[in-house]
């Protein structure tokens, strides 16, 4: 009969054979079937995980490129690759647990009887998750879009399983729950293929309104960015306190609006200056006491 030696630690008892601290190059002989056996199994393990993951970012590489060659949209076709990605990831884990001696049926039971707490302490996740599978379906966002959301701004780079994540225009990196997406105001700048501009441009009391509007127009006119078709509005839309202040409206493509926007700003003031426009400014009186 074989000796062994009891180990106490603070919360449980290891029991050692007592042949392994006297004899530890015999135990190894004896037992070296086993030992082996185990060994194997922990390399097939090791094996079957890094098998797996290898696999699974092929896998998800494949269907990538099979969704880009069918013209698949990008936000659709990254979120089909994450999911096989981690089903093929979550598979490899089961396997190689069974493969070291862990009952996978076993297993399961413990993961579904410990699932209601696990739902409850990561409610927010699935909350993201349900979140990007709804944006998926509906694509109120794609990437490539400029659109704002959460109150941030920016390009949208990415949609994963749980977050979104936005460029902005002086490069920042912003990572959204999908959740925060889904359940608050989407303002998307890029879906309509036209965008309207509007300006507004104050001149001094006194100026010629006749000559303002014709200026004005003569601009937006000789714009070849702006959509005719659409009409140009250019009308007196305030009686402020310091300057008569007009209002000017002009369609454009979505692409052209920001360069639009700036241009003709220039292209007004200097107008204005060439036909002696006055443009009102703040001005400071000192009044010197004696």
């Amino acid at each position: 009969m074989s000796e062994t030696v009891e180990t106490t630690t603070q919360n449980s008892t290891i029991t050692i054979p007592s042949q392994l601290w006297s004899d530890p190059v015999g135990y190894i002989q004896q037992h070296q079937e086993v030992i082996i056996s185990v060994c194997m199994d922990l390399v097939f393990a090791i094996l079957i995980l890094v098998l797996g993951w290898l696999l699974a970012k092929f896998i998800a590489f494949l269907s990538l490129t099979i969704m880009s060659k069918a013209k698949v949209e990008t936000t659709i076709s990254r979120f089909i690759s994450n999911i096989f990605k981690y089903f093929i990831l979550a598979f490899a884990v089961a396997a190689a647990l069974e493969k070291v001696g862990v009952q996978t049926a076993s297993f399961v039971a413990i993961i579904g009887a410990a699932s209601f707490a696990v739902a409850m302490s990561l409610q927010g996740s699935l909350s993201n998750f349900a979140a990007g599978v709804l944006m998926l379906i509906f694509r109120p966002i794609k990437i490539g879009e400029l659109v704002e959301v959460s109150g941030k701004q920016g390009v949208v780079e990415e949609i994963t399983i749980f977050t979104t994540t936005l460029v902005t225009v002086d490069n920042k990196m912003i990572i959204i729950p999908n959740s925060s997406v889904s359940s608050g105001n989407i303002t998307n700048f890029s879906r309509m293929e036209f965008r309207r501009v509007d300006f507004v441009f104050g001149v001094e009391y006194g100026s010629d309104l006749k000559k303002v509007k014709e200026t004005l127009v003569k601009i937006f006119n000789e714009d070849p960015r702006v959509i005719k078709d659409k009409g140009i509005t250019v009308v007196v839309g305030a009686l402020n306190t310091s300057s008569i202040d007009f209002t000017c409206r002009v369609w454009v493509k979505n692409a052209d609006y920001w360069n639009t926007f700036f241009e003709c700003n220039e292209k007004v003031y200097n107008a204005f200056n060439a036909a002696n426009i006055g443009i009102p400014f703040q001005t400071v009186t000192v009044v010197n006491a004696k």
